[in-house]
């Protein structure tokens, strides 16, 4: 008689909790970054958003990083760059 193997699709939830900080009260003189995850069109909407970030709140600088691929997470060098280089970041995706 033939065993059949039945393996569970149940996996280990593991939860982190992070203390997210406030948005900073002014723009002025922070670099702001952004984590593409490589869907069509965020670049653009990236450009556009550094421009008016600049031109309207004073933001020194804008840093734009791109992930491998939009199905798995960004690289701990990746994050760590970004956390070194920028005073807020935010992650997004386009199509």
């Amino acid at each position: 008689m033939a065993q059949i193997r039945v393996l569970s699709p149940v996996g280990v939830v593991k939860v982190q909790t992070v203390a997210v900080p406030s948005l900073p009260q002014s723009w002025h003189g922070r670099t702001v970054g952004f984590l593409d995850n490589t869907k069509s069109n965020f670049d653009r909407l990236v450009t556009d958003l550094g421009e008016l970030l600049r031109a309207r709140y004073g933001v020194a600088a804008v840093v734009h990083r791109k992930k491998a691929n939009a199905s798995t997470p960004a690289s701990t060098e990746l994050i760590e760059e970004l956390a070194k280089q920028c005073d807020v970041v935010f992650a997004g995706s386009a199509d």
